[in-house]
């Protein structure tokens, strides 16, 4: 006999705003002019009564997806479209969503689709009784270790931000760079002067151009960067060329890697040394597994990272790096920049490590009463 299929009934949406701490460039304000995180959460209902939870993280400022478009393409694209579908299912539920939302140049809409694509996740784990590693045939490592971000605007709070990692057992960071050269460097060089034996990672989102690249990518890496992240614009495939060319750093991929196509045309085309994953930017679990494991096999650095994410989303980030044996400190800073909310269940992160959830689907547990008090909006889909 077959399996019997889990359909879903009900998808459920929710937006929250995470208070937020310390300075991080892409946090937006609020109406009252408080910086916040934003992320909708996701509830798939089955007619079994079977819940899963998701959560995708829209930031404005660092990509064209919106809460409002997320929102507006759950609601009135993807959620009707799914409706009635199995859940084990996952590749078709991909299919149907890829339907719904058409690529432009590469995925349409991953953040939306990401949403889904943890909450199906989720409910399957559940309904099986089989931890997501399982699932996917992997043997986890039971921590991850974290790195601390530096964010300055100027460089006296270079001491100051490092030293509140290290009290908190950090002992590896991350800087954020560009477009400013001299700064950059400065930054940099102070930061391995306070921690001469931490892997520091330099991501630039894409703000340099190619010449301030070419001409700051070896000043770093004398100065102990030991990984230059997305130095250029996603779609400058020359550029990234000239900077392999040159060598003076590991040339790592964020914001241009959104598929398991564009890693592999990218590495075809000698663009690249590594990519620093983010779940929500793969449309969920189902690609980034896909995609790190083709990073894997193409000998590739493979880098964790996040955006900033609230528990739901960085459990899943969790599970994934911790299923693939991340060897370098994952750029996950939620906890650091974000205030618990009472909706979830805590996950347990002290000493820059980061515990990996034992439990079933994502390992999080989410109040709904008080998720329903909180959320800023509410909306369901039958």
């Amino acid at each position: 006999m077959g399996q019997i299929p889990l359909r879903i009934e009900k998808i459920e949406i929710f937006v929250l705003n995470h208070p937020t701490r310390g300075y991080f460039k892409f946090l937006p304000k609020d109406d009252q002019g408080r910086s916040v995180r934003p992320s909708v959460i996701v509830k798939l209902t089955t007619e079994d009564g079977l819940v899963g939870w998701g959560e995708t993280v829209p930031l404005h400022t660092w990509s064209y997806e919106t809460v409002q478009s997320v929102v507006a393409t759950l609601k009135q694209y993807i959620a009707p479209a799914i409706i009635g579908m199995d859940a084990f299912d996952i590749s078709e539920i991909h299919s149907t969503m890829n339907r719904q939302i058409a690529p432009s140049f590469s995925t349409g809409q991953p953040f939306a689709k990401a949403a889904i694509d943890l909450a199906v996740h989720d409910l399957v784990s559940k309904a099986l009784q089989i931890p997501l590693p399982k699932l996917w045939g992997r043997t986890p490592k039971q921590s991850i270790t974290l790195s601390w971000t530096v964010n300055v605007t100027n460089l006296e709070d270079v001491d100051k931000v490092v030293a509140e990692g290290k009290e908190r057992g950090y002992r590896h960071f991350n800087i954020k760079v560009a477009p400013d050269p001299k700064f950059d460097v400065a930054l940099a060089k102070r930061v391995r002067e306070l921690v001469p034996d931490c892997f520091l990672w330099a991501d630039a989102n894409g703000g340099y151009d190619l010449a301030t690249a070419l001409y700051v990518a070896p000043k770093l890496a004398d100065v102990g960067v030991d990984v230059l992240e997305q130095p250029l614009p996603a779609n400058t495939l020359s550029g990234y060329k000239e900077l392999r060319k040159q060598g003076a750093l590991p040339i790592v991929m964020d914001e241009s890697i959104v598929s398991t196509r564009d890693l592999l045309e990218f590495w075809r085309l000698g663009l690249l040394d590594g990519v620093a994953m983010k779940i929500a930017r793969m449309g969920g679990l189902w690609e980034a597994r896909k995609c790190v494991e083709l990073i894997l096999d193409l000998g590739l650095i493979f880098l964790g990272s996040g955006l900033t994410d609230p528990p739901l989303s960085l459990s899943a980030h969790l599970l994934l790096y911790s299923a693939y044996e991340l060897k370098f400190p994952a750029a996950l800073n939620g906890p650091q920049f974000l205030e618990p909310l009472p909706v979830y269940t805590d996950l347990t992160v002290a000493g820059g490590i980061a515990h990996i959830p034992q439990d079933l689907g994502l390992g999080v547990e989410v109040d709904e009463e008080r998720l329903k008090e909180v959320a800023s909006e509410k909306f369901s889909v039958h």
